[in-house]
């Protein structure tokens, strides 16, 4: 691949997916778009840039897009965004979300599923909590591929192995052959979508969570505010961001703060401030001083 395809490629996938390549991704572009090469009958990763360049390849252009998109997932990845869900965000939604009795959660770039899943099981767990409430998971992501795997539910010995405690993994899956598939009645609390997160996210609605771990951190500082600035627009004063442990608002956005005491939680600017003195989120706090 010579400099000048390489250059292209990589203002290609900013320009389609916000995807940032350095100069010293070379190397993994070859090798992810070797197979493309092959499965779409181009002889060389030249001609396939080629083909780019005269546009008009939609097929091609998606399925460059999605072998360079990682998709690294697991279920309860890092484990502390899930202890902030139960032990934070639901106690504090439970109390405020209360006349209405719903609760909306997003997952960002949901790859093949093990997020939003494992927030299903979570509700799941709280059930005794959560009678008479409604509640909606979406999962978005910018690969179709990654989507219909999500869809099926279906999982290796191995990817269930990563982070599923046994008794949840006999509990909500069922064994098929040499793969495990999470009940139905799992799969029907989320719903799928594909979405680019450079898209308006008017469309999507209001979500009182937003889980958007580990994508911005493949984006420019400048792609990075504006979209802080966009999910700013889709959660209520009192809802909450859950980022990667990697991951930070901090001269990005004034939009969001620190949940004190939460590594990767944020609110709105005047939720989070109304939180410092007490270590806790305001609701929660309230809460609190009720059960004393």
């Amino acid at each position: 691949m010579t400099p000048s395809e390489f250059e292209f490629l990589k203002n290609f996938l900013k320009t389609k997916s916000g995807l940032v390549l350095s100069n010293d991704k070379q190397y993994l572009v070859e090798s992810r778009l070797q197979p493309i090469a092959r499965s779409s009958k181009l002889e060389t990763l030249s001609a396939v840039i080629q083909t780019l360049q005269r546009g008009g390849n939609r097929a091609l252009e998606t399925d460059v897009i999605e072998a360079m998109t990682t998709n690294e997932s697991f279920f309860f990845r890092d484990k502390t965004p899930f202890d902030h869900f139960k032990d934070t965000m639901l106690p504090s939604l439970l109390e405020s979300r209360a006349t209405r009795r719903q609760i909306k959660i997003w997952c960002a770039a949901a790859s093949t599923g093990q997020e939003p899943y494992s927030l299903g099981i979570c509700l799941k767990e709280q059930a005794s909590k959560m009678a008479g409430w409604r509640t909606r998971i979406l999962g978005t992501d910018l690969s179709q591929e990654v989507l219909e795997k999500a869809k099926a539910g279906l999982y290796s010995q191995f990817e269930v192995q990563r982070g599923l405690p046994i008794q949840m993994l006999l509990k909500y899956f069922e064994q098929q052959g040499e793969m495990w598939q999470i009940n139905p009645d799992m799969r029907a609390m989320v719903e799928w979508r594909k979405f680019n997160l450079l898209d308006s996210f008017t469309s999507l609605g209001e979500f009182d969570i937003i889980f958007c771990r580990n994508v911005l951190i493949y984006f420019d500082q400048a792609t990075k505010s504006e979209i802080l600035g966009r999910l700013a627009k889709s959660v209520p004063d009192d809802g909450f961001l859950v980022l990667g442990a990697a991951e930070t608002v901090v001269g990005l956005t004034d939009a969001f703060k620190p949940v004190p005491g939460k590594r990767g939680l944020f609110q709105k600017k005047q939720a989070a401030q109304a939180s410092a003195g007490s270590g806790t989120s305001p609701r929660l706090a309230a809460v609190a001083g009720m059960r004393r």
